[in-house]
Parts: structure tokens; sequence; C-alpha cells
């Protein structure tokens, strides 16, 4: 039994094959890891299995078997017995029913304090907020001092365009720049950029999670993506549907939003926080997984 490392999994069983002197199907292999690529040149694994050849089998003896014939005996005649006459059962009647009566039932009468237990169980208690830092610019300070965010814009730009040089995509000069002192923004235009959204922004949340991952461990810096004026249209069909929103925090004080996507909550968490700075805004999840956001005056001062 031997373990190999190869760049590839058919290298692997090659070299398997070479070292053990026998065909690839006369192996037992074992995958202990498959190869990756990695992204941008990091994280990238190779291929690791265990060979070990497959021992000839022993062909099974053959057993010859006696065959003894029986003598053939005829049947006795059998005499069938008549079956026994059933002995009758009495019928017993079914049982009456039981009447039952209806009892009053107990008003319920709520207090004062009932109706504000009622009231947070409905706009839920305040916790600990849920929401991802991914759109949040104050959540983390730059982790690299040294480097000024120019020149960060710099390397990112090169890396992005160097991960999009070979795709299908046909794409404008990919922009980077410094959005504030810890965000960078990345623009991408182009006859194809709509491509690369995706139905209901399902491409463009992959490739913002892709892109903030990297550069957030890597810069420490925040990430505003840009594609196709995509994330400037939900901002502003955000800004619309919080009209309403607005509206009852201000007469009652309280309110919450409806399920919102991904996306959307972290751009209304963001609105309504600076809308509010004095109330408690945070994220809440239903039963189904659904996020929306609500508003009270838990912290207000």
């Amino acid at each position: 039994m031997k373990k190999i490392e190869a760049d590839t999994l058919e290298q692997a069983y090659s070299q398997a094959a070479t070292e053990f002197e026998c065909s690839v199907t006369q192996l037992q292999v074992e995958i202990i890891q498959f190869p990756s690529k990695g992204v941008l040149g990091m994280f990238k694994k190779p291929a690791i299995i265990v060979a070990n050849p497959i021992a000839p089998a022993t062909p099974e003896p053959i057993i010859i078997k006696e065959v003894v014939i029986k003598e053939i005996i005829e049947p006795k005649e059998v005499v069938v017995q008549p079956l026994p006459t059933p002995i009758p059962v009495e019928e017993v009647a079914p049982p009456k029913p039981v009447a039952f009566v209806e009892q009053p039932k107990a008003e319920i009468l709520l207090d004062d304090a009932a109706l504000d237990t009622r009231d947070e169980a409905l706009f839920g208690l305040p916790e600990e907020d849920e929401e991802d830092d991914f759109y949040d610019n104050n959540s983390m300070e730059l982790a690299y001092d040294e480097m000024p965010i120019d020149e960060c814009a710099v390397d990112v730009k090169a890396k992005i365009t160097q991960l999009f040089a070979d795709t299908c995509f046909n794409l404008n000069e990919i922009k980077v720049s410094a959005y504030d002192e810890h965000t960078l923004l990345v623009e991408i235009s182009g006859a194809d950029s709509a491509l690369m959204i995706g139905k209901e922004g399902y491409r463009y949340k992959a490739l913002s999670y892709m892109l903030f991952n990297w550069i957030n461990a890597t810069y420490g810096l925040q990430l505003r993506l840009e594609i196709a004026e995509f994330l400037r249209n939900q901002e502003e069909s955000i800004e619309r549907y919080l009209i309403g929103v607005c509206e009852s925090v201000d007469r009652d004080g309280r309110a919450q939003t409806k399920v919102l996507d991904g996306v959307l909550v972290q751009i209304a968490l963001t609105q309504l926080r600076n809308r509010y700075p004095n109330r408690y805004v945070a994220i809440r999840s239903n039963r189904e997984g659904g996020k929306f956001i609500i508003i009270n005056s838990y912290h207000e001062y």
C-alpha cells in the first residue's frame, strides 16, 4: 500500500500503476484528497490517493455431490373429518351515547402590562444583531495601515482583471477606486455585464461574497460592488419602499419591514440606521429563514 500525491487524479492513477507494474483496473484505490485549483493561485490542493494491488482471486474447488434416488411411496387414502358446528354468539347491544354539556368559555381580559407583552411578542424582543458585516463600513478598521487604500485599489484592479481575462464575457475595463477610507468600489460594465448579475441577482451575490472574502482577508477593507448599476437601482428601490415604513415609525414609534433578499436587507439596514440613529434597528429571521428588519425605541434616549 502506497500513498501517492500528484497534480491530478489521472496522474496519481498512472503513477500508481507504474510503481506496482500493473494496470489501473488491478488497483484498489482510496482517494484521500481531491485536487483543487484554488482562487487567484491561492488554496491550491494536489490529488492524494492510497493504492494497493488487488491479489488474483483463487478459483473455488468443484464439489461433485452424490445423487441418491429415493423410493417413491404411494400416498395413503386420507379421510376428511367434517367441521364442528359453530356455537351461536349472542348479539350485544351497542352502548348508549354519552351527552356532553358545553361549558361556558371564560372571558380573558388583558391589562396594559399584558398588552405590552403581546406587542413585544409581535415585534420581537431586542437581541444581539444578526446582520452580516458585509456592507458595514464601520465594522472593521484597515488592517494594513502601511499600505494606502489607493495602492490597494491598483493591486486589486490588476488581480480582478487577471481573474476575468480568460472568461467569455465582453466587459469594459474594470474600475477600482476608494469609495471611502475603509471601502473599495469595484465597477464592472460592458456589453455582457448584465449576464453577471443573474436571475434575482444570484450571480451578483456569489461574486460579491467571493471578492469580499478575498479583499477583506488580504487588505482589511470592505467592498462595494457595482455591476451595470445593479446596486444603485436596488438602493433606489429600497429607498422608495421605506417611505411607508418610516411613516409608521414616525407615527407609532415602531415598525418592521417585509421579508427582504440578502442584498436588499443590508441596504435597508444601512438606510434605516442612518435615518434613525437613536432607535434600535436590527435584522430578525422568521421560521422559514427569511430576514426582515425591526425598528423600535429600545435604544432611544
